[in-house]
């Protein structure tokens, strides 16, 4: 489990020496409450600290100084709650290193119309002061979110809660490690990338592993161990009558119990946050992993199919976003159309390796052929996907750039049984429709990979999308063709003339 609480936003307030110690301690009163407020606000899933007021340049560069080299600080909520001189900033914002959010609120909610006076008036100058604090980041081009309420109110704080979910994803990102198992699938280009790039860009690595690494550690599961498995399998999934008294899919459920105990001990010996393989490399393994592929996704590994490593880290940082969160997130495919003129449909699956936190109801666990591969027949849990809103995050490698892409969804019951497809799925209507969407996304180049979720909001990736600093392109009820080609125009000429070339 993804635990959050362990991370911190530091709240900063800017101020400056003009106005005296008495203004000052105020200051530092109504920051400390308000950082109180937001942290034990329910929608912030972190830690909110409280940290002194900032009034001169040189404790500006400090405070940023310590928040590079703080573990536990993800990012800086900033508030200028009198006028706090915006050259006192550039210094530390120099070498920030943490995602930023400008709190743009005031202490009180009202005027108070009768009694207002100077003294008041100096002291609650946030309308001015984080105007010239705004400008600051703007002239530095800083990718920020800026937040503008009450501080009270429960739409401020579940914007802040969002931003603390992407920063908590991006920070999980910085030196996080991806094992591939095999390469890429043959000649597929979109799950292709440039690592080098990435790691530079994103923070995280990409390395490969022979699968004779990974079998060491699955050879090496105990009778003991498998048994172990066994027991939680049943507790946990529904068997099917067949699988109860047949012994060769008995065998075949704890071969995957094997692969799962082995590939467990892999990624935890190497810290790894998740991993890809493919079915063209197989060697050492009896089947192709789905049943741990699906359990070590629903723990919070990222994963990719058919060596998708842009995919597998994209799912997570989906994982870390949504943790404690109602609705699951898992890798994902657009698999096959419904397109009844009364109503087109997704229907959204993969060979095996979908995340049964996105199961409704008890999983059936689950051996069936699988006819490519050339290996024994696989386990898999299968399972519909409960009704309601969702999105599609897709990464891709555009040569000069990352591209991410974001598509809600309303995912929706099947309108029959499907009695014969043995894997796990979603059916779900893209917005604003199927055309308008799958038009878009092929515009876009948007991968056949996805990151699904009916916990990540659309909010959390554009902030997430902004402290990478990568390209984001949404699709939803207001999306248009024209115009949508038109940003893409527009986004190949923003980032070409960003990175010195048109490509």
């Amino acid at each position: 489990m993804i635990d959050l609480k362990r991370m911190e936003v530091w709240f900063v307030t800017g101020s400056q020496q003009l106005y005296g110690p008495e203004t000052l301690k105020q200051v530092a009163a109504h920051s400390r409450e308000i950082a109180g407020a937001l942290d034990a606000a329910s929608a912030i899933p972190v830690k909110v600290l409280f940290k002194p007021t900032v009034k001169t340049p040189e404790e500006v560069f400090a405070l940023c100084q310590r928040a590079n080299q703080s573990s536990g600080c993800i990012g800086l909520v900033t508030w200028c709650h009198t006028f706090s001189p915006s050259k006192m900033w550039i210094n530390g914002f120099k070498i920030l290193q943490k995602p930023i959010l400008h709190l743009h609120t005031q202490y009180n909610r009202s005027i108070p119309w009768s009694s207002i006076d100077m003294d008041f008036m100096n002291l609650n100058q946030s309308a001015h002061g984080d105007r010239e604090h705004g400008f600051i980041m703007s002239r530095m081009r800083l990718n920020r979110k800026v937040v503008v309420g009450f501080w009270q109110d429960a739409d401020v704080q579940d914007q802040i809660g969002a931003w603390c979910r992407a920063a908590a994803a991006w920070n999980d990102w910085q030196g996080a490690r991806f094992a591939r198992f095999g390469d890429n699938m043959r000649e597929v280009a979109v799950t292709e990338g440039d690592k080098v790039a990435a790691q530079m860009q994103f923070g995280y690595s990409v390395n490969g592993y022979g699968l004779g690494d990974l079998v060491k550690y699955v050879n090496a599961a105990t009778d003991a161990q498998i048994n172990s498995l066994l027991n939680e399998y049943e507790a946990s999934y529904r068997l099917p009558s067949t699988l109860r008294r047949n012994p060769p899919l008995r065998v075949a459920i704890r071969e995957a119990a094997r692969i799962e105990i082995g590939l467990r001990k892999f990624l935890k010996a190497g810290g790894f946050k998740g991993f890809t393989t493919t079915f063209e490399d197989l060697h050492g393994l009896a089947q192709l992993p789905g049943l741990p592929v699906q359990r070590l996704m629903a723990e919070g590994y990222g994963f990719g199919a058919e060596g998708d490593w842009k995919t597998c880290a994209l799912v997570r940082a989906m994982k870390v976003m949504a943790s404690g969160l109602k609705g699951g997130t898992s890798f994902m495919e657009d698999y096959t159309y419904h397109l009844d003129s009364k109503g087109m449909k997704v229907l959204g699956a993969h060979m095996l390796e979908i995340c049964p936190s996105i199961a409704k109801g008890k999983p059936s666990l689950e051996v069936h052929p699988l006819g490519i591969g050339g290996k024994a027949d696989p386990a898999r849990l299968v399972f519909d996907t409960p009704p309601g809103p969702g999105l599609n995050a897709s990464m891709m490698d555009m040569g000069n750039r990352f591209r991410l892409l974001v598509n809600e969804v309303e995912v929706v019951p099947p309108e029959e049984p499907l009695p014969k497809l043995p894997v796990a799925r979603a059916l779900w209507i893209p917005k604003p429709n199927l055309p308008v969407a799958a038009t878009a996304w092929i515009y876009a180049g948007g991968a056949h990979h996805t990151g699904f979720s009916q916990a990540v909001t659309t909010e959390m990736i554009e902030d997430f999308a902004t402290m990478a600093g990568v390209e984001l392109l949404v699709i939803d009820e207001d999306t248009n063709i024209r115009a949508f080609r038109q940003e893409l125009k527009w986004n190949d000429t923003y980032y070409g003339l960003c990175n010195g070339f048109i490509s």
